[in-house]
């Protein structure tokens, strides 16, 4: 019998599936706008990371939880709440490059130099594509999509976290 207050011993693997799905799904809308058109810059792709290796650290610590493996999924949750709070500073970092607050890396920011020569640049406009890390492309309700990496990111982080804290 649970007393008032105390989580049921369903709430861990709850929230690994939670925060799986979470990251899932926020990795598919990143494709999507990128389906539709959007392409993603250099920091965008490196901030896809976290997801990638958050998903399936969430089922890890999923089978932890389901397996009463409390030790563990605390620790998988911890991890889990670190590479959060890592991509939000880093999702928070690129919001200051769009913003103007402070320089972006020098190959997808500030002033982009041409080719050495006029007779290269046919060539170079064919095959390079640069996608610039301090415009933003896309704004979905005033907020560009690193804005709400960073604000996503905190969330999960602070879900993760108090996952990890909880008494079973």
């Amino acid at each position: 019998m649970l007393i008032a207050g105390t989580p049921s011993p369903k709430t861990r693997l709850t929230s690994a599936l939670a925060l799986g799905a979470a990251a899932a799904a926020t990795v598919a809308g990143a494709w999507a706008f990128q389906a539709f058109g959007y392409l993603p810059c250099e920091l965008c792709l490196k901030q896809r990371l976290a997801y990638y290796a958050a998903v399936p650290i969430s089922g890890l610590v999923a089978f932890a939880a389901a397996r009463r493996a409390h030790g563990l999924a605390a620790a998988g949750f911890v991890v889990l709440a670190l590479i959060f709070a890592a991509n939000a500073l880093f999702g928070a970092y690129h919001s200051g490059v769009e913003w103007g607050l402070w320089q972006g890396p020098t190959d997808c920011s500030g002033v982009i130099s041409g080719p050495p020569d006029v007779a290269n640049l046919m060539s170079e406009l064919a095959h390079i594509k640069i996608v610039r890390c301090d415009e933003v492309q896309l704004r979905v309700l005033w907020l560009s999509l690193a804005n709400w990496n960073a604000l996503i990111c905190a969330a999960l982080a602070a879900l993760a976290l108090r996952a990890a804290s909880l008494k079973v």
